[in-house]
């Protein structure tokens, strides 16, 4: 089986192997310990000189990283949990973003910042958040979230070779998904389509005429694709996902040509509801598509709990995703 960590660390294998420029940095990311969801594992062992350990300070790591990119390297940095992004943030949005545009193209920022995001490992308020929409819309900053359906090393690589910087978000249960192959199990009768780009966005097509869009990305789709199969075994309702790897800028035309068929659009993220991804894509939809029916579904407004109990109460289940898409519908 192979899975998104797998993946992902041949990606990193794969690039220090075949360009000299390419560099890792990270707190903890020497052999034996590889990183704390090992995916820097084996890189240090192999490539001692250019896997570099760094002191316990993001905003050092991301402006290192800044630094080396802008002398022609094209740096990876590890940030071991997405929720220290914060402190990456000057770095981000008022360095790295900008240069390009300041310096009249004479320098570009050839980064990538890798962070794992998200909850459902009970690690509690301070490591089990998505927090990725603080950095979207950032003009010069892409964001980019790896999923199950698409080949990560594929989308990693492309980051990589990105001349601008990346905020690369990989939520923590994706690691250990198997790699999904449309055709197989519950996909059987679904069509992937590549809406082109250098960041794919998959568009997932019953045979049937589908009743309603559900928009997703990263690990979200496992949830859009469970409650898929449970709309149409258990209520005969057909829907279409879209899954997008790219979260900003965002190209939205895929997401129009699905909607001109349904009209009813349901989003599906892990961050909390209010200001988020799904409340921009609605409100592009709105302003476009005539007649649309929308619903969200998101993270309770609450930080997260340590208790599994509440920390599943606040965070969006498949359960929410089909009673939003039975509403959606009039069921």
């Amino acid at each position: 089986m192979i899975t998104v960590l797998d993946r992902l660390n041949y990606a990193l294998h794969h690039a220090l192997e075949t360009d000299e420029r390419v560099y890792i940095l990270g707190e903890d990311i020497l052999d034996p310990y590889g990183g704390a969801f090992k995916v820097s594992r084996g890189l240090s062992t192999k490539f001692p000189e250019r896997v570099l350990t760094t002191p316990i300070s993001e905003a050092a790591i991301v402006g290192l990283a800044t630094g080396m990119a802008l002398r022609g390297l094209r740096p990876v940095a590890e940030i071991m949990f997405g929720d220290f992004v914060t402190l990456i943030a000057d770095q981000l949005v008022n360095h790295a973003s900008k240069f390009r545009w300041m310096y009249e193209e004479q320098v570009r920022v050839p980064m990538v910042v890798r962070t794992p995001m998200g909850g459902r490992r009970g690690y509690g308020p301070t490591h089990s958040q998505s927090l990725e929409k603080m950095f979207l819309g950032i003009p010069g900053l892409k964001v980019v979230a790896p999923n199950a359906l698409g080949d990560p090393a594929e989308l990693l690589a492309t980051a990589i070779a990105d001349d601008d910087p990346v905020l690369f978000v990989e939520h923590k249960l994706l690691y250990t998904c198997p790699l999904l192959e449309p055709g197989k199990g519950e996909l059987i009768d679904l069509q992937v389509e590549h809406a082109g780009g250098d960041y794919p966005t998959f568009t997932l097509r019953s045979t049937e005429r589908a009743r309603l869009t559900i928009a997703c990305y990263g690990y979200n789709f496992e949830l859009a694709r469970a409650a898929a199969l449970h709309l149409l075994m258990e209520h005969e309702i057909f829907v279409e996902i879209l899954l997008f790897s790219i979260l900003s800028p965002f190209g939205i035309q895929p997401l129009f040509s699905s909607l001109a068929r349904t009209r009813k659009l349901l989003t599906v993220e892990e961050g909390t509801l209010s200001l988020g991804w799904g409340a921009e894509v609605t409100t592009l939809a709105v302003e476009k598509v005539d007649g649309l029916q929308v619903r969200r579904v998101a993270a309770l407004d609450f930080p997260i709990a340590n208790a599994k109990s509440l920390e599943d109460a606040i965070l969006p289940s498949m359960q929410d995703v089909v009673k939003a898409a039975l509403e959606l519908v009039g069921r």
